[in-house]
């Protein structure tokens, strides 16, 4: 057994060095010791580095039996600092697989590759106040946001973190969280000069009453061989497959969608189950739920007989919580989801009541008119109703609109209030200030410290004309 897996690594430190011979930049590590092919690809690359006891670990710090620490990972009055140690063959890997994915770093393609692959997981370590979670799976995560980053010469990139992702691998970290916490999201602030949008967005989001990731501002450091290097401000992002089901619904049993392509739109006749994409109960090939959303949206009785479908409607979809999410995710203008892209949001089958629930996500893009065509306006002028048909079926309906309406002035005078929202800018914005501006080059989207200050003002100046518009739009 033993020469037989001597040959199988031979075999593929021949096929990773024939690579590289012909342009695809492999590594030229010692040894492959596991390749896994699992929903996200993980690679175990170098030296054998099994053996080491993980001296920090607690119950409170790292253990699966201690409650998720939000006060702690997720505070809205501190920027905290985040360590990266990754060995120096495995950051180049990593690096390698952007190359195949996205072309040359600095002239890259800009857009994913034909078989849009997640980037791979490599193991590194973790260290936060002093403390260090062992072999944690680190992979460069994003979607466009990734690509131009990448295309543009900039490592300012956003990561994924699983804690336990190689558990099989080290036995000594099976169950390893991080204050209780599985997964996390490190977003790079991508085309937000003022670094504020992912927060401030997910902060309306939450006090306006919806169910949203808790967010909070990380400097970045990443040692790759050569000492750590300021990777700049993040903003680390709670995972909605991992805490927040746990802790902001009283079971997360029900199915957990994460819809994209144009199935996502829920337009007549995209059901496609394979773009109904399942965070969760992937075994159980049970669709249903998102299917009679489809079936229940396009039925007839929408325009002849529309209390019935009202009725059948609010059997499967939680159409108040839509509803309170349209009217706030348009008064604060995000275009980055639902009614112009087919992605960003996630659908819950919450099983206390049976009927699937809108999650927001992604909101680096908020606060703005936007690109892509923009934010719509508050009335949905221009929106193709069939093609998005839960914006434009429901907006149809006079019973739907008066809520929608209801929800526009609810958020203007609460989670979105000007004179709030204003405050809050200030104090986010001298909070990280001085870690903003002290970004380095080929590390940040800035062109100029004075960028950051300017883009804290469009902010402040974006409040006060969605009250504005909000207002005219009501009156």
């Amino acid at each position: 057994m033993t020469d037989i897996i001597k040959k199988m690594n031979v075999a593929l430190i021949v096929l990773i060095f024939s690579l590289s011979i012909f342009g695809f930049n492999a590594c030229s590590s010692d040894k492959v010791t596991d390749i896994e092919d699992e929903e996200e690809e993980v690679v175990v690359i170098g030296e054998d580095d099994s053996d080491f006891e993980a001296l920090d670990w607690t119950t409170e710090t790292h253990s699966k039996d201690a409650d998720a620490n939000f006060a702690e990972i997720f505070p809205d009055n501190e920027v905290k600092r985040l360590d990266f140690v990754i060995t120096e063959e495995r950051w180049q890997i990593m690096l390698n697989d952007m190359t195949s994915l996205y072309g040359t770093f600095g002239t890259g393609r800009g857009s994913f590759s034909d078989d849009d692959e997640d980037p791979i997981f490599v193991p590194g370590e973790v260290f936060y106040e002093g403390k260090e979670w062992y072999r944690v799976g680190l992979r460069f995560k994003g979607n466009s946001s990734l690509a131009t980053s990448w295309a543009s010469g900039i490592l300012k990139l956003s990561f994924k973190l699983d804690f336990d992702e190689f558990e099989d691998d080290y036995p000594q970290i099976k169950n390893q969280r991080f204050y209780g916490f599985k997964k996390l999201s490190l977003k790079n602030n991508f085309d937000d000069k003022s670094m504020l949008r992912e927060k401030v967005a997910t902060d309306v989001f939450r006090n306006a009453g919806l169910v949203t990731s808790h967010t909070a501002f990380y400097t970045l450091y990443v040692d790759h061989g050569d000492g750590p290097e300021y990777f700049g401000l993040y903003t680390l992002v709670e995972e909605v497959d991992d805490t927040v089901l746990e802790n902001q619904f009283s079971s997360d049993d029900g199915n957990l969608y994460k819809p994209d392509g144009d199935a996502a739109s829920f337009a007549n006749g995209t059901f496609d189950e394979d773009e109904y994409v399942k965070k969760n109960n992937e075994d159980e090939a049970d669709f249903t739920d998102v299917q009679s959303l489809l079936t229940i949206l396009h039925d007839g009785s929408r325009t002849s007989d529309p209390a019935t479908w009202r009725s059948n409607l609010e059997e499967v979809l939680d159409t108040d919580i839509f509803l309170k999410y349209l009217a706030v995710n348009t008064v604060i203008q995000n275009w980055d989801t639902y009614g112009r892209m087919t992605h960003n949001y996630f659908l819950y089958n919450d099983p206390d009541t049976s009927k699937l629930t809108w999650i927001p996500w992604d909101n680096n893009e908020a606060l703005q008119t936007g690109k892509q065509g923009g934010s719509f306006s508050l009335n949905f002028s221009g929106l193709s109703a069939s093609q998005w048909p839960l914006i434009g079926y429901l907006y149809q309906d006079e019973v739907y609109k008066d809520i929608y309406d209801a929800y526009v002035q609810e958020t203007i005078d609460n989670a979105f209030n000007e004179s709030t929202i204003q405050a809050l800018y200030t104090t986010y914005a001298s909070l990280i200030e001085e870690y903003a501006t002290s970004e380095v080059s080929g590390y940040t989207f800035l062109n100029s410290s004075s960028d950051f200050q300017s883009a804290v003002n469009q902010l402040k100046a974006h409040v006060t004309s969605r009250k504005t518009a909000a207002e005219s739009y009501l009156n």
